[in-house]
């Protein structure tokens, strides 16, 4: 029994850090798009690397602080705005 929590515990933490770099990435996903361009440029893989593992570190740390300042929920929020469903279930349950 209590390896199961501790495995339920690990499973959490893995798919909140999948969760903090997947946000981060997907917020700043146009400059992954620039250092394809820098390397495909410069042919530097070894520079093209480094920016590459510097920017995933900068992924995961900018979507941590996209979570835990709430504007994942504020981001959702506006999307439900236009949310013909959400408008409907809102309008619904008032």
């Amino acid at each position: 029994m209590m390896m199961d929590t501790r495995m339920k515990q690990f499973r959490f933490i893995i798919a909140l850090n999948k969760k903090y770099f997947d946000t981060g990435l997907g917020v700043t996903n146009y400059v992954k798009y620039l250092i394809a361009f820098f390397g495909l440029a410069s042919a530097d893989l070894k520079y093209t690397l480094i920016l590459a593992f510097v920017y995933a570190l900068f992924c995961y740390f900018f979507g941590m602080f996209w979570i835990k300042w709430g504007l994942l929920e504020a981001e959702q929020e506006v999307s439900n705005i236009y949310n013909l469903f959400v408008k409907e279930m809102r309008e619904k349950f008032k």
